[in-house]
């Protein structure tokens, strides 16, 4: 009886666990901290509300960042080292910001935001960066800078 609890909690902490790794991160009113190193590695984060922050670091080869957040003065930033690597950010809201750093060769960026005073800034250094971004609204930025 003793034995056969402790492999029904093992089971089930390793069926959360699990699913745990495999779910998108989501939150509202916090911060997301997110770092990854090696290859072909995947974060989503999604957010919503106000005063959001979501930060992704991904040093290696093939790795992917997808994020969104919607809602009001919301901030995404992301920093990628090593080739191959991609970001796609969406936001929508108002007053939102996203910045995308990626140092090495072959990165892509795509950035999407509609609303009103939204802010994107991306930095691309290294060989064969490619990077778009999308405003919809009134009184956004953008700035791009390749080396």
């Amino acid at each position: 009886m003793f034995l056969s609890r402790i492999i029904k909690r093992t089971a089930i902490v390793i069926v959360a666990g699990s699913t745990l790794v495999a779910m998108p991160a989501m939150a509202q009113g916090h911060r997301i901290n997110i770092e990854q190193w090696g290859h072909n590695n995947t974060i989503g984060g999604g957010q919503s509300g106000r005063g959001q922050r979501l930060t992704v670091i991904q040093d290696g080869v093939g790795n992917l960042s997808i994020n969104t957040q919607d809602g009001r003065r919301n901030q995404a930033a992301v920093g990628q080292s090593g080739r191959n690597n991609a970001v796609d950010t969406h936001q929508c809201g108002s007053n939102n910001r996203a910045g995308v750093g990626q140092t090495g060769r072959n990165h892509s960026a795509e950035i999407a935001q509609c609303g009103h005073r939204n802010v994107t800034a991306v930095v691309q250094v290294g060989r064969g960066g490619s990077a778009s971004v999308s405003q919809n609204g009134s009184n956004n930025v953008v700035a791009i800078v390749q080396e």
